[in-house]
């Protein structure tokens, strides 16, 4: 498979380019009704299943794609396989793409965590360093997707790969490629099966193509959506 085309060579990048398609999963319950979903291992409903099946018709479209790597988590795993099937790619599962770990705050929403620990939701919406309560920090799910971006990076040199994952580990490298702070954290949304594009280049340079885009799934009021 020859190289992305289109790279921004005005902007200096040199090398061979890795393009990472960013698409995160589809519906689940918890996501229905805003929870923080974690480490916990929700399927997708209905509604997930027909925006996995839709991002694969998008990526059948587009062709292209040399390998798919999802977290390990189910709601990762069925968008995946979704698009897997699609495209005759067989995914691969990497545990660095898998969620933060949201510990005991796991399956509450914004509400319930804020009136559970309000002094340490508040310092946790200030700053990537510090944890949920028995779970892991911005910080800590940065250093464990930078390494799995440097292995993907170096592994798929060239080559235009799918990486099925979640909102924290999808801004983490976002984030990574725009070479920004980590106010990206709290300031980006991405909706569910959103489609995001970075190009990472051998010398450490990167580009970020497109983010959150749902065209796949219809227009506002489509039922995709919802």
């Amino acid at each position: 498979m020859s190289a992305p085309s289109g790279s921004a060579a005005w902007s200096g990048q040199r090398g061979a380019v890795s393009r990472l398609l960013l698409l995160r999963h589809g519906q689940t319950p918890l996501s229905v009704e805003k929870r923080y979903s974690g480490l916990g291992d929700p399927a997708l409903t209905d509604l997930g299943l027909a925006q996995a099946d839709a991002a694969a018709e998008r990526m059948a479209a587009r062709g292209g794609i040399d390998a798919i790597l999802c977290s390990p988590l189910l709601r990762a795993r069925q968008t995946a396989e979704a698009v897997s099937k699609a495209i005759d790619v067989p995914v691969e599962v990497r545990a660095g793409l898998i969620e933060t770990d949201f510990g005991s705050w796991e399956g509450l929403t914004f509400l319930e965590a804020r009136e559970r620990d309000p002094e340490l939701f508040g310092r946790w919406l200030g700053s990537a360093d510090v944890a949920p309560p028995g779970g892991e920090s911005f910080e800590t799910a940065g250093a464990r997707v930078d390494a799995a971006l440097t292995e993907i990076v170096a592994e798929f040199g060239g080559r235009t790969v799918l990486l099925v994952s979640h909102v924290t580990p999808i801004k983490l490298i976002l984030q990574t490629a725009l070479g920004v702070g980590e106010s990206i954290l709290y300031r980006l949304h991405l909706d569910l099966a959103s489609l995001s594009v970075a190009d990472f280049f051998a010398d450490g340079n990167a580009t970020v193509r497109l983010v959150n885009d749902t065209s796949h799934l219809g227009g506002p009021d489509s039922p995709r959506l919802r």
